[in-house]
């Protein structure tokens, strides 16, 4: 492997990784606000012990995803140099504004709101988590804003005396019609993500209570009361992302098939021009490799529909793309991306989404009218936890893999000329100075991740303080996040 695929090896895995932490940290600090702002409003000390609980899960997550995080930025200048050359004055400046903005935010109101509890009045001690929250989202915004310049370069002029692209407007980059589509699809995505998991715990601890046999009556009637509406919240959270997630996903596919035409035939392994293209939910074989898919089952017009809008609306492949790029761009290069890649992840990323969000239904349905479910809820809630995750994690190798071979994708629709392929962006560094980075990262994360793991299944099955435990402002044991320092 030469030192572009190795490159290309270190970031996925790294941003992979990383990316296993942050929709749980965009969606479950607004719903850990939320927690505290009905305990202040109520009184209710249920909503305060789950406030702590889900707060303390939240902040071990928020820790792993800052160390996991920091890696990201060096590796432009590192591994991608060519790139940062080229377009390192745009690119530069939203990923400038999360740092100074966005991450000084939330950094400063979680550390206040970690150590504001009893020293902090509450309303205080309320705007300080609903901050961080406000934060870590517009964190999502100015990350989101750079990722979608590569998508679909606006706001930036070629200036052909430094062989640089230029911003000439910030306001252009920030209102990016990509980024508009982008971020409401990830914060919805985010939501899933979050509600699920706190559905999944809440939920395995409601039955756990219920049918735990060591424990008197009384007892488990308060810890069902406990999580019951919690879990109940996260449901009605699950479903609404849920719904917002597949409306802003079919406004995003119809914009990137206007701005990448040929990434959204690469989701459907679509090699011929077709009319009334249909949607196929899996094939024998793998797109791709000269060859089309062999559809098993296919639903006619919905391709087109996510297209365009029109069942019947004729829509290119990946063949005719080919050709046309070759005229424009330049010949004797494969513009194609691997399908493989993109036709199964498409789908893998809308299979986990779906199945995510059936807990939201399941669970809402089987606790109606005070209802109880039985052990099996228990276990379908935890195994339920891990599909927005992975929904997440293959939507954006998608969404990266799809934009292949270009680093900066060509604007279709304004100056074409900013663009830079993959192949042109990395830097002079050797494949033995990659290679051996790519291994202790990939080792170094491996470890992280298992100890993120560890520390979140420790205190989840740790569950929230009893009353009797919840809080005692004057005894540092009961802080939260109490074992970390």
């Amino acid at each position: 492997m030469d030192a572009l695929d190795l490159a290309r090896w270190q970031f996925g895995v790294t941003t992979v990784y990383h990316f296993i932490f942050v929709p749980l940290t965009i969606g479950l600090a607004p719903m850990v606000a939320i927690m505290q702002t009905v305990w202040f409003r109520t009184g209710d000390e249920r909503w305060l012990r789950a406030t702590k609980f889900f707060g303390k899960l939240f902040l071990i997550n928020f820790a792993i995803g800052v160390v996991t995080g920091i890696v990201q930025e060096f590796q432009f200048g590192m591994n991608w140099s060519e790139y940062s050359r080229f377009v390192g004055d745009v690119f530069g400046a939203p990923l400038a504004l999360e740092g100074l903005a966005a991450f000084f935010l939330e950094s400063t109101f979680i550390g206040a709101w970690i150590f504001g509890w009893d020293r902090l009045p509450k309303k205080l001690h309320l705007a300080s988590i609903w901050l961080a929250a406000i934060g870590v989202n517009l964190s999502a915004f100015f990350i989101l804003a750079a990722n979608s310049f590569m998508q679909h370069p606006v706001g930036v002029e070629y200036n052909a005396e430094t062989g640089r692209a230029e911003l000439t407007s910030i306001g252009a980059l920030l209102s990016n019609n990509t980024v508009l589509w982008a971020f409401p699809h990830q914060i919805t995505a985010a939501f899933m993500t979050a509600a699920c998991f706190v559905a999944g715990i809440a939920g395995w601890w409601m039955v756990k209570a219920r049918h735990q046999a060591q424990v008197d009556s009384h007892t488990r009637h308060e810890k069902v009361e406990l999580y019951r509406p919690v879990f109940r919240f996260a449901c009605v959270v699950l479903l609404v992302a849920g719904v917002g997630a597949a409306v802003t996903g079919d406004g995003q596919a119809k914009l990137m098939y206007q701005q990448q035409p040929m990434k959204m035939a690469a989701a459907e392994g679509l090699c011929e021009t077709e009319e009334g293209a249909g949607f196929s939910l899996f094939a024998i074989g793998n797109p791709g490799d000269g060859h089309c898919d062999v559809q098993t089952f296919a639903i006619p017009g919905v391709y087109s529909f996510m297209a365009t809008g029109d069942f019947n609306a004729t829509v290119p492949g990946v063949n005719q793309l080919q050709a046309e790029y070759s005229e424009k761009y330049g010949d004797g290069q494969d513009y194609v991306p691997n399908l493989a890649v993109t036709y199964w992840n498409f789908r893998a990323m809308i299979l986990f989404g779906v199945l995510g969000a059936a807990l939201g239904v399941v669970g809402l349905w089987v606790t109606r009218k005070g209802r109880n479910p039985g052990r099996w809820f228990g276990r379908l809630a935890l195994i339920a936890i891990p599909g927005p995750f992975l929904a997440n994690l293959t939507g954006w190798v998608f969404t990266e893999m799809g934009r292949q071979p270009w680093v900066v994708a060509p604007n279709p629709d304004g100056d074409w000329t900013i663009r830079m392929l993959t192949q042109d962006g990395v830097s002079t560094v050797g494949p033995w100075s990659v290679g051996i980075s790519l291994v202790t990262f990939t080792l170094l994360y491996g470890s992280l991740a298992i100890a993120w793991f560890g520390l979140i299944r420790r205190y989840a099955a740790a569950g929230a303080p009893g009353i009797e435990e919840a809080p005692d402002h004057d005894d540092d044991a009961d802080r939260p996040l109490s074992f970390a320092y």
